[in-house]
């Protein structure tokens, strides 16, 4: 059997660098919160394949269904000949999303996919080109959702100009001195100096920034937003691609506030592995793209439609909602505890809805000075120890959480206990 390193170098032979990999191992197999890689090593699964895996890897369940619709048909694309658990999977979306009044959901492949076919339906729907987001924010690597993700290196480096009519304000962060009154301002700024509000589709945030360093947005902010968008013909998306199916202990991130988002972007731990994505928004909204304006060859496969339908009957009949709040309210005692041990790195700012948990790494105790040197060491040490975590953050200064929330309740301890050997100093 190959090696990692052998692996490796084939991989640095016929795959570009320009797609990275953060841990240095090959996976060979996986089961719930546990990979091998293909020297035989175990290791505790604290990145989810970034957020994909709320239901583990390879949950019975979503195998099993996966299975029955692999004797039925693989693929028919939707524009051919539709098939019943694209609409079934639709329909249990449109129940549980909240959107106010009726819904409809339109199903695609990829996040990316699924945020650029928000802000075309958003333009359709309003007549209008505008789309103002937020620094920080990750939307995709697509030539449109590059321009609306916040963040220059490495997204946006050596691509050249942007699509026109994209505008940031500042996502509130406190570290770095940016609160939700500041940004109110700098958006009504560039409602007064870059595009008039008139000309603005849609307004677009994640409820939680995931590669931005799992900052929540403040409901304040949220119910601004949502004003600004009702006096001015704006439509409200949100992005829950990292944050929806269970992660932040409600199906969707949206569900912490008081004020609802007219479209809703899906992706990730919707099928479990599988590639699938969509939009969910008011059916006024959504019909107002004519047919044959949206679609795609692979969009809402068979396959990832099966999975998905087993994913949500996976996380009601085993309450994951509840699970995961309860391991974020583990995760976070504990890293409160270590947080204010003196032979621990410095750590800060612990915080998380549900079980989107993420802590930063900074200088010295108190300092605030976030170091992402800090938090690429920790991430090392603990693959080291068996334990394959991310990092991300303005700074790359975070280290996130995002074990599977069907891990068992043994392994998610060992799982802590080896971060806290990563973050011992010494």
């Amino acid at each position: 059997m190959a090696t990692n390193s052998e692996l490796n170098a084939r991989r640095g032979a016929a795959v570009p660098r320009g797609v990275a990999t953060a841990a240095p191992i090959v996976a060979a197999r996986a089961e719930n919160a546990r990979l091998w890689d293909v020297e035989g090593r175990e290791y505790i699964d604290f990145a989810g394949g970034i957020a994909v895996l709320n239901t583990g890897h390879r949950h019975p369940k979503v195998i099993a269904a996966v299975r029955e619709q692999l004797d039925r048909l693989t693929h028919t694309a939707f524009q051919v000949t539709a098939y019943e658990p694209y609409i079934e999977l639709a329909e249990k979306l449109n129940a549980r999303a909240p959107i106010e009044g009726l819904a409809k959901t339109i199903l695609f492949t990829t996040g990316a996919e699924a945020v650029e076919n928000a802000v075309k339906i958003a333009r359709a729907a309003t007549g209008r080109s505008g789309v103002i987001c937020f620094s920080g924010a990750f939307h995709g690597r697509s030539a449109l959702t590059m321009a609306m993700t916040g963040k220059v290196a490495p997204y946006k480096a050596q691509f050249g100009p942007s699509p026109p009519d994209v505008f940031h304000a500042p996502f509130p962060l406190a570290r770095y001195g940016v609160d939700v009154d500041t940004s109110l301002l700098v958006l009504n700024h560039i409602l007064r100096a870059d595009i008039s509000a008139d000309r603005v589709a849609a307004i677009v945030l994640e409820p939680v920034q995931g590669e931005g360093g799992f900052h929540q947005a403040p409901p304040e902010l949220m119910r601004a937003l949502r004003k600004i968008c009702d006096a001015n013909g704006i439509l409200l998306v949100a992005d829950e691609v990292q944050t929806g199916f269970g992660r932040t202990g409600k199906l969707f991130a949206m569900e912490h506030y008081d004020v609802r988002a007219d479209l809703i972007t899906v992706a990730k731990s919707l099928a479990g592995g599988f590639p699938l994505s969509g939009v969910i928004g008011r059916a006024d909204v959504m019909d107002k793209v004519d047919p044959g304006g949206l679609g795609g060859t692979y969009g809402g496969s068979p396959i990832g439609c099966a999975a998905a339908l087993a994913v949500l009957d996976v996380i009601e009949s085993e309450g994951l909602l509840a699970r995961a709040d309860a391991l974020g309210a583990r995760a976070k005692a504990h890293l409160l505890e270590l947080q204010t041990r003196n032979d621990m790195a410095p750590i800060d700012d612990i915080r998380g809805l549900g079980s989107m948990i993420a802590f930063d790494l900074v200088t010295a105790r108190g300092a605030g000075t976030p170091d992402g040197a800090a938090a690429k060491r920790t991430t090392t040490r603990a693959l080291e120890h068996g334990l394959i975590l991310l990092s991300c953050g303005v700074s790359g200064e975070t280290v996130r959480l995002l074990y599977p929330l069907t891990i068992e309740d043994d392994l998610f301890e060992r799982g802590l206990e080896r971060l806290t050997t990563a973050l011992r100093e010494g």
